[in-house]
């Protein structure tokens, strides 16, 4: 009894922290999710894995944009001595962008990803990793669940678009792999993602 007290606490923690926001209020500056959107709007990693069950930790940041504020949900894998890029994680393969679920962009507002026009909603951020460029895959499917062969044909029908990104180098190895958003201008900003010794920017803008 205790035990499970503990784990409905920690898998409580973990949904509030991973919550979608609420998309800006009707008439403002910011423009809607569509009627009864926010209910299919879901960060929660509870669902198919329990909170003590993972190697990875489970986490999320925080996008401003323009008065809005979206929120992105990942996992969070560590490198533990392992080469990353062009090893754990082939180059020029589909990846999640993380471990167990795809990363999750939740948008209260309609924006931009790597160039793809999308409107408010959630979606599925994969990348294809490689030496000097990745490519961003925007997918409007959130379900799927594993391994990059979760992307079937039905779940690739649902993409929204690929765009190309350039990869630079860290300036030191970051052992576990972090996604955070970094202001450019009022309206706009770039999820940095860092990994081993690479880094690459996903420019995300209000529209």
């Amino acid at each position: 009894m205790v035990h499970s007290r503990l784990f409905l606490a920690g898998a409580a923690l973990t949904l509030a922290a991973c919550t979608p926001p609420a998309p800006a209020p009707a008439g403002g500056a910011a423009e809607s999710a569509a009627p009864g959107q926010q209910a299919a709007l879901q960060c929660s990693p509870v669902e198919r894995m329990p909170v003590a069950g993972r190697a990875s930790a489970y986490d999320s940041t925080v996008v401003a944009l323009g008065g809005a504020r979206a929120k992105l949900c990942y996992g969070r894998p560590s490198a533990k001595g392992r080469t990353v890029f062009g090893g754990l994680v082939p180059y020029d393969t589909l990846w999640r962008t993380g471990a167990n679920e795809p990363t999750i962009l939740h948008l209260p507002v309609a924006a931009s990803i790597a160039g793809i026009r999308v409107p408010a909603g959630s979606y599925s951020l994969y990348t294809v990793p490689g030496r000097e460029r990745w490519t961003v895959v925007v997918n409007r499917s959130t379900g799927q669940w594993g391994h990059e062969r979760a992307y079937s044909a039905q779940v690739r029908a649902q993409e929204v678009g690929r765009a190309p990104v350039a990869a630079e180098r860290t300036e030191a190895p970051v052992e576990t792999f972090t996604i955070r958003a970094v202001p450019r201008g009022s309206r706009a900003a770039d999820l940095v993602l860092e990994w081993e010794n690479t880094r690459v920017r996903v420019p995300v803008e209000r529209t």
